[in-house]
């Protein structure tokens, strides 16, 4: 079997105790028929923009860095409810909800996961699923966004500060988006984008500490303002690079992304990547559950709760299967 027998599957259902579990669309899986086009690479032209506003950005969070003793513990755990909720909003929501379409969620759950999504400040929903499918479609290739084999700093964060290769955005124009486009609270946020990251990713953060229990705005603004917007950012650029650099492949050994239990662990589960890139519809992006995975503990509990439904999952008997035909003999069970 190739390296592209799972992503060149058709969509198909597979039964998995009372749930069922739903391979990709084509959007998501991997098209071997790509070619690089031949010749010399397209200039690097840089977007000096970006270039200063990351630059200004992570001097700020260093700031806050230094800030730290002088603010209260309330301020503190407030950093850390802004850090988990922002997370959310690029896990749960633009991740595997909106650019997977690994399991449904209610109305209620996708406001709550557009507004979190605001928080992180990384592209509007719409954007950031375009993109992410893009990826996975011409996974470390010239139309990729993030092209892992051009280097860690470039799939860090490097591919933001440069001009997009003209394959990513030919390809990205091809995608097939009617779903993001029809709904209604995607297409919300992206109309109100601006608006919103000023106010749930700049204004709620400092506003709340010194309002509820008289942080100074100094404090407010640089730790759970930038040193927290600074953090998740990297957090989430950790998945395109650090996991596709480094680590194990259990699943998949002829691609690049890899298991990587620290990367899991700041992004909140999103570390297992040679799973997740194996398996791309599984809404756990991990064949262990909620472990180091608290993003699939909060579907769970949506799940519970009734805001979330139709949860897609591997069953354990492909991935066993999968696992003897690529993997590279290092996989665990438990």
């Amino acid at each position: 079997m190739t390296e592209t027998e799972n992503r060149n599957h058709h969509t198909g259902k597979q039964q998995n105790g009372g749930a069922m579990a739903e391979t990709s669309t084509v959007e998501d899986v991997f098209d071997d028929t790509y070619r690089e086009k031949e010749g010399p690479k397209p200039p690097r032209r840089l977007v000096w923009r970006n270039i200063v506003l990351m630059t200004l950005l992570h001097i700020g969070a260093l700031y806050g860095l230094v800030l730290i003793p002088s603010a209260s513990v309330l301020t503190l755990a407030w950093t850390a409810v802004c850090y988990l909720i922002s997370a959310l909003g690029v896990t749960a929501g633009a991740h595997r909800l909106w650019s997977h379409r690994s399991y449904k969620a209610s109305f209620p759950l996708r406001v709550f996961l557009a507004l979190a999504n605001s928080m992180s400040f990384q592209n509007d929903i719409y954007e950031w699923a375009r993109d992410h499918r893009v990826h996975h479609k011409f996974s470390e290739t010239d139309a990729d966004p993030h092209n892992a084999k051009r280097g860690f700093f470039f799939a860090h964060i490097g591919w933001l500060l440069v001009r997009k290769h003209p394959d990513v955005i030919e390809k990205g124009k091809k995608l097939e988006l009617s779903d993001l486009m029809a709904d209604k609270v995607v297409m919300f946020q992206r109309r109100h984008y601006k608006l919103s990251v000023v106010i749930l990713c700049f204004l709620v953060p400092t506003l709340v500490p010194w309002y509820f229990w008289g942080e100074s705005l100094t404090v407010g603004y640089f730790i759970p303002g930038l040193m927290r917007y600074a953090v998740i950012l990297n957090a989430t650029w950790l998945v395109n690079s650090a996991a596709h650099l480094w680590g194990n492949r259990p699943y998949d050994k002829h691609i690049n992304p890899r298991e990587n239990p620290l990367v899991a662990f700041s992004a909140i589960g999103e570390g297992f990547h040679n799973y997740h890139h194996t398996f791309p519809y599984d809404y756990s992006t991990s064949e262990f559950g909620c472990k180091l995975n608290l993003t699939t503990a909060f579907i769970d509990l949506m799940c519970f709760l009734g805001l979330a439904k139709d949860c897609k999952r591997v069953v354990k008997d492909t991935i066993a299967a999968r696992v003897q035909r690529t993997g590279d003999g290092s996989h665990k069970s438990g």
